[in-house]
């Protein structure tokens, strides 16, 4: 279970990359270049929002039918053991929406920069004529 968390985080960490790397201001043909090339990964990374809503929903599932720990029965190692456990899928369940996030930011961004780009390209076309 570890390891779909880790994969998670290391995708989370490399949308923010992306994110930073489409929004940093450089020269319009580096731009273009950069945005193309991320816009042909998109595709293939949209595996991400399947994934996170199944993660969603196995965090859900799993908070459903945890065993509560509130009463005076608990010793001071399993109310401590049952917090973690929240703590931990408290920290999943924003991963797994960072994730959705970033994609569909990364997204847009791509979108709205091809749609300047024939904004600009039509407007080239009526100028020359």
């Amino acid at each position: 279970m570890a390891l779909q968390w880790m994969i998670l985080a290391y995708v989370v960490a490399a949308e923010a990359a992306v994110a930073i790397l489409v929004t940093l201001p450089s020269p319009k043909p580096i731009k273009s270049r950069i945005v193309s090339l991320i816009s042909l990964i998109l595709q293939p990374s949209l595996f991400v929002v399947p994934f996170s809503a199944f993660q969603l929903l196995d965090i859900y599932w799993k908070n459903e039918h945890r065993l509560m720990c509130t009463g005076e029965i608990c010793t001071a190692a399993e109310r401590d053991r049952y917090e973690k456990s929240i703590y931990k899928a408290q920290r999943n369940a924003v991963l797994c929406t960072a994730s959705c996030l970033l994609y569909w930011c990364i997204y847009r961004i791509c979108k709205y920069h091809k749609d300047i780009e024939s904004m600009e390209e039509v407007e080239k076309r009526y100028k020359e004529e």
